[in-house]
């Protein structure tokens, strides 16, 4: 039982931490930018920039209508959530690194549920590039879930003891 206790406990820590960086990074570029502001931090490299994705992962379903858009992915959002729960419970103690991918990953699509609840949109602003060429802008949100599904997927790959 205490062992169950301490899973969920590291899971809400994992998620809250997340969500907490996500929701506050989000917040301080939205009041300290305006749409489509840019700064550049490293140049040829790296700006931080205010911009609204419509859509899903890199875009998709961007042109869509609105109320099409938004409730299907508000749906697909919930039942994400619920899946990756689900996946949590089931874990046996002992693999911390399982876990930890699972809760970042949680963590990472609450963060980015919240702003389609709050704006219909989410809010991105990490934007990498080399030159003109640029990789689509994303947020500590996105950053979570990416990690998350590689931690996730390395777990499986090689299920090591522990992980």
């Amino acid at each position: 039982m205490v062992n169950n206790y301490r899973k969920y406990m590291i899971f809400l820590l994992i998620m809250a931490a997340i969500l907490l960086i996500d929701q506050v990074t989000k917040g301080l570029v939205t009041q300290r930018f305006s749409l489509h502001e840019n700064l550049e931090v490293i140049p040829g490299f790296f700006n931080l920039t205010h911009i609204r994705n419509t859509g899903g992962a890199f875009g998709l379903l961007a042109g869509e209508a609105s109320r099409l858009r938004t409730g299907l992915f508000l749906a697909i959002s919930c039942v994400a959530l619920g899946i990756i729960f689900y996946l949590y419970a089931r874990i046996p103690p002992g693999k911390p690194w399982l876990n930890a991918g699972l809760a970042m990953i949680f963590g990472g699509a609450l963060g980015n549920l919240i702003d389609r609840l709050r704006f219909g949109e989410v809010v991105d602003f990490l934007d990498f590039h080399i030159g003109t060429l640029h990789w689509p802008a994303f947020n500590v949100a996105d950053s979570a879930i990416s990690a998350g599904v590689g931690i996730f997927c390395f777990c499986f790959l090689f299920k090591k003891k522990g992980t």
